[in-house]
């Protein structure tokens, strides 16, 4: 019965727990709506880190693990000024671009397959053919070329375009 109670005890008080979530909640908020206007569709491996890192800091401001709210803003503002001199340095240099993004790598040309690259992105044929079935392909042979683009998505010229 010990370790029952023990599972379900409180070490922190409940308010102070939902004043730190909420400090955090609207911290975070304000950062992703007036800092990082992005797209969902355009989040590269940077912005997919990004979250990450601001899921583990923000974690841990609310759950108390840093002794003051302050120290988890502290770390989030860090990371927001990271990420931003990133994209910035990203955007006035085509070189930081092409170290940080990936090239597109072609999966399909002349409606033959590039196995070369599916084996070096470890895409199946089936996931191949299920990604250009969504974009309305239905065999190979109209596919002029398709491109593995660098934030992960599929883009698609088909002949007679």
């Amino acid at each position: 019965m010990d370790s029952l109670s023990e599972l379900f005890r409180m070490e922190m008080d409940p308010w102070h727990m939902v004043l730190r979530g909420t400090l955090i909640y609207w911290f975070l908020l304000l950062v992703f709506r007036f800092l990082l206007r992005r797209d969902v569709g355009s989040l590269g491996v940077a912005d997919l880190l990004f979250v990450v890192l601001v899921a583990d800091a923000s974690s841990n401001a609310m759950q108390g693990e840093y002794r003051t709210v302050t120290d988890g803003v502290v770390l989030i503002c860090t990371l927001v000024g990271w990420n931003y001199l990133i994209d910035w340095a990203s955007y006035r240099s085509p070189t930081v671009w092409r170290i940080l993004e990936p090239p597109p790598q072609p999966l399909v040309k002349h409606g033959r397959i590039v196995h070369r690259t599916l084996r070096r992105e470890l895409i199946t044929v089936d996931e191949l053919m299920s990604k250009l079935r969504e974009k309305g392909i239905a065999e190979l042979s109209e596919v002029r070329l398709a491109m593995l683009e660098s934030d992960g998505e599929l883009s698609v010229r088909k002949y007679g375009r």
